[in-house]
């Protein structure tokens, strides 16, 4: 293990690549639906393609992101996601149209998986293992911070300067990025010795379980508002914020639960948590206990990545470690679509009905979340951490 004072400078200064990269693609996330809308008069259905290009892109490259991380070293692997991420920014000033635009997304979408999935495998590496779960947490709540202050920062640009603001802006991040990135280590890599397996089996159930997680965070965000204005209820929107407060909020707070009590026991707290929150949102006949569920479904669903992500360190073999975190993260791109589709068939029977079924799901990821910590502690002859 390398002394704390360096890996903590490694660390530190992957975070802040991380968040950076990720702010410059949160920047153009208000100004894409103008710019389809507006200056390519496309319709609304292209402004969702835009954005699904790029999740979708994303999803299939994370598995093959951790491979080229563990074969070539994840420091090449993030200054390659920044240099698409600065191609990307010069895209969006090119005039292109709607398909060049759309390819444009999904080489954003390759971006984002190299530098989240390489950056992953780099934190596995330098977390000493008493706190390998608190660091993963730490880690992906760089890049959420990042989508979070980037809208927010691509909305003031527009509203003071122009689109092309917006471009500079997504453009330099990343170049200041790289910058970061090329003082710190290679990183560890293995070579030709990388297995060449997309989905490893340890993978499979730890997925499934934060696939159910992200599910009731796509129901708040397609339904959420819709929800409480069909009861005649004001503030809707607010349950986002208030969702992502208690995302933020518990992660920070609670990042070691799952190096101190264990993943069986913090995967059934969010789980339950979770659910509880959603089913709130369903029944509440006020804004109050709205916000409470958004605020509880925020901090259940925050704790499983960690804990899921810990349990499959603990059980892939070191050559499909790379493979595997980018297999699970890509279930949350999955959980997230599923939310949206069958999210939306089941309001066809009423707002309700789309977070009870969102809280079965969450409690339903419990039986693959659970079977998966199980089974790691007995692959390991018995609990190797708390249980």
């Amino acid at each position: 293990m390398l002394p704390t004072q360096t890996w903590a400078r490694t660390f530190a200064g992957v975070l802040t690549a991380l968040f950076g990269t990720f702010t410059a693609f949160g920047v153009v996330i208000p100004v894409i639906p103008r710019l389809v809308t507006e200056r390519l008069h496309g319709p609304p259905l292209a402004v969702g393609a835009a954005f699904t290009a790029s999740a979708a892109t994303a999803l299939l490259a994370r598995p093959y992101a951790g491979r080229l991380a563990q074969r070539w070293g994840s420091r090449p692997v993030m200054i390659i996601g920044c240099g698409l991420a600065l191609v990307v920014a010069g895209g969006y000033a090119l005039p292109l149209g709607q398909g060049g635009l759309f390819f444009v997304r999904m080489i954003m979408g390759v971006g984002e998986a190299l530098m989240f999935t390489a950056g992953s495998v780099w934190t596995v590496a330098l977390a000493p293992d008493e706190r390998r779960g608190q660091l993963i947490g730490l880690y992906g709540l760089a890049m959420w911070s990042g989508l979070t202050v980037g809208p927010v920062l691509g909305e003031l640009l527009y509203r003071t300067g122009s689109y092309a603001s917006v471009w500079i802006c997504a453009a330099v991040l990343p170049v200041i990025s790289a910058a970061v990135l090329s003082l710190l280590p290679r990183g560890p890599r293995l070579g030709a010795g990388v297995s060449r397996r997309l989905l490893p089996r340890a993978a499979l159930l730890p997925g499934l379980s934060l696939c159910s997680g992200a599910y009731g965070y796509a129901t708040i965000v397609g339904f959420g508002a819709l929800a409480l204005a069909d009861r005649g209820i004001g503030g809707g929107a607010a349950l986002l914020s208030i969702f992502s407060g208690g995302y933020v909020v518990t992660r920070l707070a609670g990042g070691r639960l799952p190096d101190l009590v264990g993943p069986l026991r913090v995967i059934v707290l969010a789980g339950v948590v979770e659910a509880v929150g959603l089913a709130l949102i369903a029944l509440a006949p006020a804004w109050w206990p709205a916000a409470l569920g958004a605020l509880l479904a925020g901090g259940g669903c925050t704790l499983l990545y960690p804990a899921l992500a810990l349990i499959t360190i603990d059980t892939v073999p070191p050559a499909e470690r790379g493979a595997a975190l980018g297999a699970i993260a890509s279930f949350f791109d999955v959980g997230m679509a599923l939310g949206g589709f069958t999210g939306g068939l089941a309001a066809g029977l009423g707002y309700p009905a789309a977070f009870w079924l969102a809280a079965a799901v969450a409690l339903g990821g419990l039986a693959a979340g659970t079977r998966a910590a199980r089974g790691a502690a007995l692959g390991a002859g018995g609990p190797t951490r708390p249980a």
